[in-house]
């Protein structure tokens, strides 16, 4: 589903990423840990092409991202075409970026009828059946500002879901939240996996990684330093850069 081949970004003099490899196979769960500022998140903005990159390749179940190909030159897609790509991958960020004036079935309705020009009818039965899924039925009508920050974020997964994506993005979804909320968010991810979701997440929540993920990649300085089965890379790290890692989590 996604193939990272060498890419790099650099953002003003920082080079983020620096030649870095990664394959999330379709249906798969790959949770990416790794230090503050190792480029897990720069990463995730660049599969979905928010951050263009400066080399090398990424692909989308068998598209190029952000770019066309002809013979050995790249031409970045125009921003219709971009915006069209990206529609089929969902992303959840840190912070919820709900639109405030809008209720919650609000929110979940408006990309669907303004990016895919879905009738509202269809979309709204859609997108009930989301909120339900979230555990938030009862607040179809409420607004975010009466809201706590998990059922914010859980609004937030919905609200990706409700465009049908092939790929689900988790950008440290749980990182803005008090400790007693983080379990609502994950429960909702964790169905998302039985159902079979490709999920790409950056986390440092290592008990859903343990648990939930096929394989967990460590990214240390802009590259891939090692990639493995959940359990087995938690447990028994090959890299003694990952060990520290772990180590230092206690």
């Amino acid at each position: 589903m996604v193939a990272a081949r060498g890419v790099r970004k650099q953002l003003g003099r920082v080079e983020v990423l620096r030649g870095l490899d990664l394959e999330v196979r379709r249906g798969e769960v790959v949770c990416v840990i790794g230090p503050s500022g190792s480029g897990k998140s720069t990463l995730l903005r660049c599969i979905n092409h928010l951050d263009p990159i400066d080399g090398g390749e990424i692909w989308v179940d068998g598209d190029l991202v952000g770019y066309r190909r002809v013979g050995r030159r790249f031409y970045e897609l125009s921003e219709r075409e971009t915006a069209f790509r990206r529609a089929e991958i969902g992303m959840v960020f840190q912070q919820f970026n709900l639109f405030p004036h809008m209720t919650v079935l609000g929110n979940v309705i408006e990309a669907p009828i303004r990016v895919r020009r879905e009738t509202r009818a269809a979309v709204t039965e859609r997108a009930l059946m989301l909120i339900d899924r979230v555990g938030l039925k009862e607040k179809a009508h409420a607004y975010p500002r009466h809201l706590s920050g998990g059922q914010q974020q859980r609004v937030a997964i919905a609200r990706a879901l409700a465009m049908q994506p092939k790929l689900m993005l988790f950008d440290e979804p749980t990182s803005a939240l008090d400790p007693e909320l983080i379990g609502e968010v994950l429960a909702v991810m964790r169905d998302l996996a039985r159902d079979g979701m490709t999920m790409l997440v950056v986390t440092h929540e290592m008990r859903f990684a343990r648990d939930v993920a096929h394989r967990v990649a460590f990214v240390d300085h802009g590259r891939v330093v090692e990639v493995g089965e959940a359990k087995e890379t938690l447990a028994a790290p090959r890299s003694e850069r990952t060990r520290a890692f772990l180590s230092s989590l206690g």
